[in-house]
């Protein structure tokens, strides 16, 4: 283990990104199979309302997952520079400390939106049978809030400690599970929705023992010893964390505003095909956050123990693979379109029609998405989450929402999916403008150092 902490500052950059990106990569795809697998056989078992009550619950989900990378993200981020510093009991006393904030956390929303499950879907939109089955399959899920919550959060510091096939692991026995008893719960037991939830849960469940088998064996080189609370370490965790949970959330309330429009100008159906697209744009995007969860601990390594040529040659590689990634992504959905809403329901042509059209649109400017997530990304790994925090919310609040909410009264149900492009264009050209003061930084500090060497030479 020793040995794969020195590799992050001693092996080739490029090497060193596939083997922590590439595992990564694979169980985010996996991570987005779960909704990919719920939305195709809730579709092709139960129907289109199925598939929209899915996606009116979203915004909860979401506000969940960034809560989990509250405690997960920001907990990684700090373990990198503390292993670049080579304090490893530092580290230690990080994880126990992310360890305990997931468990309280997570118990606490779970007892919160057990208690309002049936308003709460009533404010995000679900009426008539769409509501009956928000309510059924949200019911289930947060029972599994604790499973998922520890899973997440420990499982970015297997990768920062140097084993991103462990980390990998963990993912893939969930997502498999997930693919296997999916049509077993709903096709076979005919659980309809609830079904899709068992599956999930039952999923979570497996992976979150394999992560805590993992450090309370010997494979871990940070290990849980003695859990309690310290203040100061949970108020950098977060420090760190509180920019992908503002993200998430903005995120939450903008898919509540995106449906709140879409019910407005074309009811279920276009809510349904908004589903669809979230789905796709997860299984684009999942490979641009497995890169970035492959270079953040190399980055937050590196930029601890100060190998600033190292950090900066991490940001242009992850940039080049995470844009290539968009673009392939970008021509597979403009020349495949109308096959992968086949996937979800091939006999409502209506569906079919509109739903094609929706994500032609709505991938306009997806190859400058890669640019603009990275960016994020390395604020969150050498430390700064305004800087992260600016290009998240300034996407999200400023200009998502305003779009969404002006755009459609001149071009109706088009303008919602305009909405997403327009604001793609902004958040890449402000993360320009913000990625270039920081490279100039850095180049600052690596004069500096370099100086200081120097002129510490006899």
């Amino acid at each position: 283990m020793i040995a794969n902490i020195e590799a992050l500052e001693k092996h080739k950059i490029g090497k060193l990104i596939a083997d922590y990106s590439v595992p990564a990569i694979i169980g985010m795809l996996v991570m987005a199979s779960y909704n990919i697998v719920d939305r195709i056989f809730v579709g092709r078992g139960v129907g289109t309302t199925a598939i929209s009550a899915i996606a009116i619950t979203f915004p909860i989900n979401i506000v969940i997952m960034g809560f989990a990378q509250f405690v997960g993200m920001g907990s990684t981020a700090l373990v990198s520079i503390k292993l670049g510093e080579k304090k490893k009991e530092e580290a230690e006393r990080i994880i126990e400390n992310a360890f305990l904030m997931a468990l309280c956390i997570s118990v606490s929303l779970s007892v919160i939106i057990s208690m309002t499950i049936d308003p709460l879907v009533t404010l995000l939109g679900g009426t008539g049978e769409a509501h009956r089955f928000a309510t059924q399959f949200l019911s289930i899920i947060v029972l599994g809030l604790p499973l998922q919550f520890v899973s997440f959060a420990l499982n970015g510091v297997i990768r920062a400690q140097g084993s991103p096939r462990i980390a990998l692991v963990t993912i893939l026995i969930g997502g498999i599970l997930n693919i296997i008893l999916n049509p077993i719960c709903i096709m076979v037991l005919h659980l309809g929705i609830r079904g899709s939830a068992i599956a999930t849960v039952i999923s979570q469940f497996v992976g979150a023992i394999w992560v805590m088998a993992y450090y309370l064996g010997r494979w871990s080189y940070l290990r849980l010893r003695r859990l309690s609370f310290d203040r100061e370490v949970i108020s950098k965790i977060a420090m760190i964390g509180v920019s992908p949970l503002i993200m998430q959330v903005a995120g939450s309330l903008i898919i509540f505003v995106f449906n709140k429009t879409l019910y407005t100008y074309g009811g279920n159906l276009a809510i349904a095909v908004m589903g669809i697209g979230m789905s796709l744009m997860m299984v684009v995007m999942m490979p641009i956050y497995g890169l970035n969860q492959g270079i953040q601990p190399i980055i937050g390594f590196n930029y601890g123990a100060k190998h600033f040529d190292r950090v900066m040659e991490t940001l242009r590689k992850g940039i080049i693979i995470a844009t290539t990634v968009c673009i392939v992504g970008f021509l597979g959905v403009l020349l495949f379109s109308a096959d992968i809403v086949g996937l979800f329901n091939v006999e409502d042509k209506q569906f079919l029609a509109l739903g094609g059209r929706a994500l032609k649109i709505a991938v306009l400017m997806l190859p400058l998405n890669g640019f603009q997530v990275v960016s994020w990304a390395y604020f969150q790994a050498v430390g700064k989450p305004k800087q992260a925090m600016i290009l998240t919310l300034t996407k999200q609040i400023l200009f998502v929402i305003p779009l969404v909410v002006i755009l459609p009264k001149f071009f109706a149900l088009d303008g919602v999916w305009i909405a997403m492009p327009v604001a793609d264009f902004l958040a890449a050209c402000l993360a320009a403008v913000l990625l270039f003061m920081e490279v100039r930084r850095i180049r600052e500090l690596r004069v500096s150092l370099r100086s200081g060497l120097n002129e510490g030479k006899p």
